[in-house]
């Protein structure tokens, strides 16, 4: 399967840029932004749009290449941090500036452009208002609000839209071998997120960690339950960042040491301490940003129950993401109101601004909940600024 077979229900956007590779094409431009939602497939299109624009023989053997980060001119920077510094955008610039070594394109994807900041930002515009005519940009954000004016100015803008449930489903089936009924119940509770889907298709105590957040919010009735409740989800998604990021770390400092020389076990030379604890301070802020990501993949459950409660009582009659929990959705549905409801989710996304904003995660997860349970009137919680 190549990549392009994974961009499922985008056959538009890669018709765009299908079409925009053809030698000679006046579609073709310097600089691309993909956007779409999250699990819709960004980072995919991006790294097949480039595999095309460098081939020069075997397409799926160039694809290998660019997503292996063997390929001499593909540079891609994707970070894992809370934001992709300065330094790092410098270089890539630098990099543009040189003629491609094989293909009839040099081309640098930044898949996180929505984690630069202004001043970041502002380095990669001056290598866009004056590109050199063989380097192609492709950036990757959730939407155009996400960067700069000035640069969404300076890029041709391809949008993805959320794949179905079906065809996600059909994915897992095609990927995995899993059950085409479980395949179906972890494309539609991810909400078409495809890398969720997978996971929760394929991994058993994320599927628990899930259920657990759903029932958690159907339970809160109280001050007290939202500040305790709070303290769980923070502490599953420690314990989640925790299974993903340990293997990880510790591959990357032995391979450190490796290449610095330091046999295992062996103390670090005090020269070559420096080079240690720069990973280790990698790695910190990859902890801080991962932490983040699972605190947020929490508020869009939680965001998908309340939705549920709100289909419920607006008798809408669509269907419902968390159909698994049917019961405890019309329960709270009927001792609410569809206009707390919409306040509560509401404030989910002031959650959500609050930790961009460095507030602790536990903290801005109990004002949500409490939020959640009602209990406080809503003309006393802090407004939304």
């Amino acid at each position: 399967m190549s990549l392009w077979d994974e961009l499922v229900g985008q056959e538009a956007a890669i018709e765009a840029v299908r079409r925009a590779a053809e030698p000679g094409s006046d579609a073709m431009t310097h600089a691309w932004m993909i956007v779409g939602p999250a699990g819709s497939g960004r980072s995919t299109l991006a790294h097949a749009f480039a595999a095309t624009l460098v081939n020069e023989g075997d397409v799926d053997q160039t694809l290998r290449h660019v997503v292996s980060g063997s390929h001499p001119d593909v540079a891609v920077l994707a970070t894992d941090r809370v934001s992709i510094s300065i330094d790092e955008v410098r270089e890539l610039v630098t990099q543009s500036y040189y003629a491609p070594s094989t293909a009839r394109y040099r081309v640098i994807i930044i898949e996180d452009a929505d984690r630069m900041t202004e001043r970041t930002s502002n380095v990669l515009l001056k290598a866009l208002e004056e590109p050199p005519p063989r380097t192609v940009w492709i950036l990757c954000a959730p939407s155009v609000q996400d960067v700069l004016p000035t640069i969404k100015s300076r890029v041709r803008t391809i949008t993805l839209r959320t794949p179905t449930v079906d065809q996600v489903a059909a994915l897992i089936v095609r990927r995995h071998t899993v059950n085409a009924d479980l395949a179906t119940q972890a494309a539609r509770e991810a909400q078409c997120h495809i890398g969720m889907a997978m996971r929760l298709a394929t991994d058993e105590e994320a599927r628990s960690r899930r259920d657990h957040t759903v029932q958690t919010v159907l339970g809160l009735e109280t001050v007290s339950t939202a500040v305790k409740a709070a303290a769980e989800l923070i502490s599953l998604a420690t314990a989640d960042q925790k299974a993903l990021l340990e293997k990880l770390d510790a591959e990357e400092r032995a391979e450190t040491l490796r290449t610095l020389g330091v046999a295992p076990g062996g103390a670090v030379p005090a020269g070559l301490r420096g080079s240690v604890k720069a990973l280790e301070e990698n790695q910190k802020r990859r902890a801080t940003r991962s932490l983040r990501d699972g605190v947020d993949r929490v508020a869009t459950d939680i965001t998908s129950v309340l939705r549920d409660v709100l289909m419920i009582q607006l008798q809408t009659g669509v269907e419902l993401v968390n159909e698994r929990f049917r019961a405890g959705l019309e329960e709270r549905a009927a001792k609410t109101t569809a206009e707390h409801t919409l306040y509560a989710i509401d404030q989910i996304q002031v959650a959500r601004d609050r930790i961009a904003g460095n507030t602790p995660p536990q903290l801005a997860l109990e004002a949500m909940l409490i939020a959640i349970t009602g209990r406080i009137p809503m003309d006393l919680i802090e407004p939304r600024r």
